[in-house]
């Protein structure tokens, strides 16, 4: 597949890959600018709180980047799927709620889900490495 067929917005594949990836920017950026990302890693019991934080970042950085650009699209989307599965996980132990709006953990479940169909779909159109 070349680079241009990666960004076609008239394959629905592309559109997903594309939401999935650009989506984690403004997470990414929350984590680096935003002093309650913090909290919630403290909230978590995670420590400690900040090297969690940034490690976190990293990795959404680097999946960023993968599924952005279609790079190891499989691998990315499979890591995404997990690590937004982990972070659901945080959000419903920490608040205890469902709704995204009021801070619970669907919108990270939904978005798990999401990367976790970009992977399927990435392995059956070029295998693991795809």
């Amino acid at each position: 597949m070349s680079f241009a067929d990666k960004f076609n917005l008239l394959n629905e594949f592309n559109i997903l890959r594309l939401i999935c990836g650009l989506f984690l920017i403004p997470h990414i950026y929350g984590k680096f600018y935003e002093p309650a990302a913090l909290g919630f890693f403290k909230a978590a019991k995670f420590n400690p709180p900040a090297f969690w934080m940034y490690l976190s970042g990293a990795i959404e950085t680097v999946l960023a980047i993968g599924l952005i650009l279609g790079i190891f699209t499989t691998l990315a989307g499979a890591i995404a799927f997990v690590h937004l599965g982990i972070a659901a996980f945080f959000v419903y132990r920490v608040t205890g709620k469902w709704l995204w709006n009021i801070g619970g953990y669907e919108y990270c479940l939904f978005w798990s889900l999401a990367c976790l169909v970009v992977a399927m779909h990435a392995y059956h159109l070029g295998g693991l490495w795809g």
